[in-house]
């Protein structure tokens, strides 16, 4: 791990484009993996916007210190040189920590020094160097406007991530609120980004927090602080398998909408007796892998796998039981102690279209790159 000068350097450098093609493409990795170093990026880049800004505010205040004393000299305003001079300095000293506070203190001496000309000029816009003057400050004023603009700009696109495009993904569903979703593992097998969609189009940025091979199962947690659920979650998830020829059903998303489907469970064990899944017999193709196999109470039975294809028309099914494993395992890490499996139904005795209608807010896309 780089220390703290490395790590401003690199930033530095990153900045001012001093990287090598391929330094830059490993720090932008890094910004991507570690929202600290990103938020250095963006904070560092606008310091030194404005420092810049900040010098220009300097010569600002420079510029009207010298008209300033130019026209007392000149006999135009009755204003002490020293007095004058001493005024601007404390303004400006007062306030440099900032360049922000320094630009609007400089908008403020402009508008100061135009309303002083005109109250005590002796002959009010009559003086060919006070209208050359009234103008010289406004051009002024008009200038620290529009870099005000542009570090508004800078505020609000600087660090603003690349737009991902997103190859591969499949289906997952929320085991808690407070963001923790499961999918297959195989859907972000390797992957770099990961996001999901809710079901009215929003993107949130997502991290896996604890993958299963063997299982082919993933744990997802949502990193987007705007992100909450509708409500809490109306189904359960079962400890117990499904009974063979009971009926099922499943939603997902194998295009850019979510999908139902329904079938039955045509047997206990998976492909070649694999008891870590077992066989469902239902329509579905990789975009539905990830997404929740639920039986008529409204409870999660499995996650549904389409990955397994030795087997025409077959498909597979994670045992919603080794959620309870995986989130066991999860749980070892204090951080995640407050995660909750929903236990109950609330869905059970409502017709079909009911359940669909309250379960699709918690199935999601899952998106991968």
């Amino acid at each position: 791990m780089m220390d703290d000068i490395k790590i401003m350097d690199a930033v530095e450098r990153y900045i001012n484009g001093q990287m090598n093609p391929d330094e830059r493409v490993y720090f932008e990795q890094l910004r991507k993996s570690s929202p600290d170093i990103d938020q250095l990026v963006v904070e560092h880049t606008f310091f030194l916007h404005q420092l810049n800004r900040f010098d220009e505010t300097k010569k600002l205040k420079h510029q009207l210190d010298d008209i300033h004393i130019d026209l007392a000299e000149k006999g135009l305003i009755r204003s002490p040189r020293l007095k004058g001079r001493a005024k601007v300095v404390y303004l400006v000293n007062r306030y440099k920590k900032t360049a922000a506070i320094a630009a609007s203190i400089a908008g403020i001496t402009v508008l100061t020094m135009s309303a002083l000309i005109w109250q005590v000029s002796p002959v009010k816009q009559q003086s060919t160097e006070l209208k050359d003057l009234s103008r010289e400050i406004r051009a002024i004023k008009n200038q620290n406007q529009q870099q005000n603009r542009e570090i508004n700009t800078i505020k609000k696109n600087i660090g603003a991530p690349p737009a991902i495009n997103y190859t591969t993904g499949g289906s997952g569903f929320l085991i808690d609120a407070k963001g923790y979703l499961v999918t297959n593992a195989h859907v972000i097998d390797n992957a770099t980004n990961i996001a999901v969609q809710h079901a009215g189009g929003k993107d949130y940025i997502a991290k896996a927090v604890y993958v299963d091979k063997a299982r082919d199962l993933a744990i997802l947690k949502i990193e987007d602080t705007s992100f909450k659920a509708s409500g809490s979650l109306p189904y359960g998830i079962k400890k117990t398998s499904a009974d063979i020829a009971e009926p099922v059903y499943t939603l997902g998303y194998p295009r850019n909408e979510i999908v139902y489907g329904e079938g039955y469970l045509a047997a206990k064990t998976g492909y070649n007796g694999d008891t870590l899944t077992c066989q469902i017999a239902i329509a579905a193709n990789p975009g539905n892998s990830g997404g929740p196999i639920l039986n008529r109470n409204g409870e999660v039975v499995g996650i549904l796998s389409a990955r397994q294809v030795s087997v025409e028309g077959a498909v597979f099914a994670t045992q919603a039981k080794y959620i309870y494993q995986a989130l066991s395992e999860l749980q070892k890490d204090t951080s995640y102690k407050k995660v909750k499996l929903p236990a109950a139904s609330s869905l059970k005795g409502e017709d079909r279209q009911q359940q669909v209608k309250k379960i699709s807010e918690f199935v999601y896309m899952v998106k991968v790159s």
